[in-house]
């Protein structure tokens, strides 16, 4: 039986760290996430020009530049933190999802030099050093990264218009350990009850992942089986579960 990926769930996960914002996906940022008590934060990993895993959501850095396009040297002058550094600076504890952005590049890579398959060469090491999840919305970048990291568990995302009818199985059968939907997959009037693709996840050997989660809505759905919620305030979502309320 395989180990779960998030140890006494329900979990709290610091989106790009501290939450969305001009200092996200910064070391100050992913350091103030573990001092409000985050026990995983989410970091996005790009490859730059020079073949550095960096840290950036969007395609383009700041001033409007492809992170593709930059050197290491450039994107160091933006602030872009290198993700081999995060995995290095934070206590061993806590875990760590890295989200694989794939770019228009990786078409015209071989599946060894693409961005998952950079992912996998700089995770597999800390594999037994911290928990870690590699996440993606790309599932061919799940299977690249599987292949050359094998005992590093791996998440599906999927965005709100995607069903969780589609999500959960594919999850299942890309052999993930983790399904990752945007919380308003949830929302209510949806086809079935919050509680009911949960469950049916869980008995599929899933964890749950819901990211975006807005604070009025953790303890909802950490009350219907929600493992790990990725949000942007760390400190009042962790008030809003039962367990921490006061």
């Amino acid at each position: 039986m395989r180990r779960p990926v998030f140890e006494d769930p329900p979990l709290v996960c610091g989106h790009r760290g501290s939450g969305r914002g001009a200092a996200e996906n910064t070391l100050t940022s992913f350091h103030a996430a573990v001092a409000a008590g985050a026990r995983w934060v989410e970091a996005d990993a790009r490859l730059n020009a020079d073949g550095e895993l960096v840290s950036c959501h969007d395609p383009t850095a700041g001033d409007g530049r492809l992170v593709s396009r930059l050197s290491t040297l450039e994107t160091d002058v933006l602030g872009l933190m290198r993700v081999g550094e995060l995995l290095e600076q934070l206590p061993p504890e806590v875990g760590v999802d890295i989200d694989v952005k794939s770019s228009l590049e990786d078409a015209l890579r071989p599946r060894g030099n693409t961005t998952a398959a950079a992912v996998a060469a700089l995770a597999a090491p800390h594999a037994a050093l911290r928990p870690l999840l590699v996440t993606s919305f790309d599932p061919a970048s799940l299977l690249i990264f599987r292949k050359r990291a094998p005992d590093v568990p791996t998440g599906l995302l999927t965005w709100s218009h995607f069903p969780l009818r589609k999500a959960i199985p594919a999850a299942v059968h890309l052999g993930a350990q983790v399904v990752a939907p945007h919380a308003n997959s949830f929302e209510h009037g949806a086809e079935r009850p919050i509680e009911e693709p949960i469950r049916v996840a869980h008995e599929a050997g899933l964890q749950v992942l819901a990211w975006n989660v807005k604070v009025e809505r953790v303890g909802e759905l950490a009350a219907a089986g929600a493992d790990c919620l990725v949000v942007d305030d760390v400190a009042a979502a962790l008030a809003s579960l039962p367990r921490h309320a006061a």
